[in-house]
């Protein structure tokens, strides 16, 4: 495990940043206002502890399951257009699913002596079995700007 002061490898600098959420509000968010007629979230807030706490949970359930939780894959969605999602109606949302594989007593045993696996690892997928989160704060559209 990484030192947790340790930078991530995935750090982007803010200039950057700005210009990916730029190109989404004054490109993309342009051609989703012109479709669906409303001002859409370009951004969707979790709390730490939401976030820490759901992967406390897709950790202890992927052990139970027997599978080897390795990472959260974001997925873009849109809220129907039901009455009972209210303002959210329509709108984007970003909602988590857990990935890993499935766990096995040989690659589990040599991971824990610190030996390579000789069997090839299968590809990580989403882990169907683990429920996914969502309900992300969208906060008010229009969209914030970064």
């Amino acid at each position: 495990m990484k030192n947790p002061s340790s930078k991530p490898n995935q750090l982007i600098t803010r200039e950057f940043a700005k210009e990916l959420n730029s190109n989404y509000t004054h490109k993309r968010a342009k051609i989703i206002r012109k479709s669906t007629k409303k001002d859409d979230a370009n951004a969707i807030w979790y709390s730490l502890e939401a976030l820490e706490s759901y992967i406390q949970y897709i950790k202890t359930q992927g052990v139970e399951n027997g599978y080897d939780v390795d990472g959260i894959r974001f997925y873009f969605g849109v809220y129907p257009e039901d009455e009972k999602h209210g303002e959210k109606a329509g709108l984007t949302t970003l909602f988590l699913a857990p990935t890993g594989k499935k766990a096995s007593s040989v690659s589990s045993a040599n991971k824990m002596q610190g030996f390579a696996s000789t069997v090839e690892e299968e590809e990580s997928h989403d882990i169907e079995s683990i429920q996914p989160m969502n309900y992300g704060n969208i906060g008010r559209p229009p969209s914030l700007t970064y």
